[in-house]
């Protein structure tokens, strides 16, 4: 790297000037506060632990996307979080121990070895939120609403909500006695919706367990998908029909308790396969291709840290919720007041007052380049025979 390139930052490393940083700081105090309200308690995992910590079981998944670095104390190899879901599992299952539900929060950077798609980051500021120990559509339900109420704090509405199941399909290539290899070439074709390839991957099967499988393709739409999911899918197995009932189930108390919220399901969406047991879910609005948050549930990911509980949560980007906000929701005032350089003890007294008050005061510097209005003050602090008062900068 030459002298002059020595400005630039990795592909899909940000930084944050203070304007951005100011509005990010504002946002993430609002989502924690509003996680508390639920009864959500922040907890903060470490930004690098042992590898096999951070892929155990279902992480294994994260492998790809995981920076690895060899621990110079122990030599065991070390990895840095590009999530942290199973961070916080951990923590539920192996330090906290509870056995009623407990609910957590996250809020931190993550690394990714790559973005996720063109232009993406690969440092998130990830916010989520975790719920265990409950195996109820009612503690989906309530993940779902956060997540929702979470973008609704930044200024984004007009959210849609995409609902589907994993055990449906993992029900139909059981039901058909699939291996893992078939299974793995049919979840690929689901997730193209690649119909043609489908159809002959499906050839050979029994007509029952070929019609199923080809039925989740056209799967998707508004409340009419459930019941002619159970037209088409009747008779499957009795996983299919639970995963079927559990849907429905969420988006009834969903239904109730966010009338205005837009439903879409679609029971070929299995994103997360591998990691998620249930009901999965992906927030997307009007102009965004990818969806802006999502989540879904992980049954049992604590048995790999010796305690296996129900799980579900949801996780989002902050900053990619900075750029879709509306501005109002983020909008920082930038007011202050500007002290003089000026060693008199009444004036320090003055500031030190105002600032216990929260206000934001600049004292100048001897010599300075710039006043009130190049340090963001709209008022200053003026000598009067009294004493110090505060003035509006255009008045003074």
């Amino acid at each position: 790297m030459n002298r002059t390139d020595r400005w630039l930052l990795p592909e899909g490393i940000e930084e944050l000037l203070p304007a951005e940083a100011s509005r990010l700081e504002a946002l993430r105090r609002r989502l924690l506060d509003l996680y508390a309200t639920w009864g959500y308690a922040q907890v903060m995992p470490p930004f690098i632990e042992y590898l096999e910590s951070l892929l155990v079981g279902s992480g294994s998944d994260l492998d790809l996307e995981t920076f690895k670095l060899t621990d110079q104390l122990t030599g065991r190899l070390m990895g840095v979080r590009a999530d942290m879901t199973q961070q916080v599992a951990r923590i539920d299952a192996h330090r906290l121990q509870h056995e009623a539900p407990t609910r957590l929060c996250y809020l931190g950077t993550v690394l990714r070895a790559r973005p996720d798609g063109p232009g993406g980051s690969r440092s998130p500021l990830q916010v989520g939120a975790e719920l265990y120990g409950h195996a109820g559509i009612e503690s989906d339900a309530e993940v779902v609403a956060l997540m929702i109420e979470t973008l609704e704090a930044c200024g984004i509405h007009d959210v849609h909500l995409d609902l589907g199941h994993v055990g449906i399909f993992r029900g139909l290539t059981a039901a058909a006695g699939l291996d893992e290899l078939r299974e793995a070439e049919l979840f690929e074709m689901l997730q193209r919706k690649a119909r043609a390839e489908l159809e002959a991957a499906v050839a050979d099967m029994p007509q029952d367990h070929a019609s199923w499988l080809l039925a989740l393709v056209d799967l998707n739409g508004g409340d009419e998908v459930l019941d002619v999911a159970r037209e088409r899918l009747g008779g499957a197995s009795d996983e299919v029909e639970a995963a079927l009932a559990s849907l429905a189930g969420v988006a009834e108390v969903l239904r109730r308790e966010r009338p205005e919220l837009v439903l879409h399901f679609d029971l070929a969406e299995l994103r997360g396969y591998r990691y998620h047991t249930g009901v999965v879910f992906a927030a997307l609005v009007p102009g965004h291709g990818e969806a802006i948050a999502r989540g879904g549930r992980y049954d049992d990911v604590g048995r790999f840290f010796g305690r296996a509980r129900p799980a579900t949560g949801f996780s989002t980007d902050l900053r990619t919720l900075l750029r879709l906000s509306d501005g109002q929701a983020t909008a920082q005032i930038e007011s202050g007041i500007f002290a003089p350089a000026d060693a008199d003890p009444a004036l320090c007294a003055a500031i030190r007052e105002l600032r216990e008050r929260g206000e934001r005061v600049v004292r100048a510097l001897p010599g300075q380049v710039g006043g009130a209005a190049e340090m963001d003050c709209d008022r200053e602090l003026v000598r009067k025979d009294d004493g110090w008062e505060i003035r509006a900068v255009e008045d003074a």
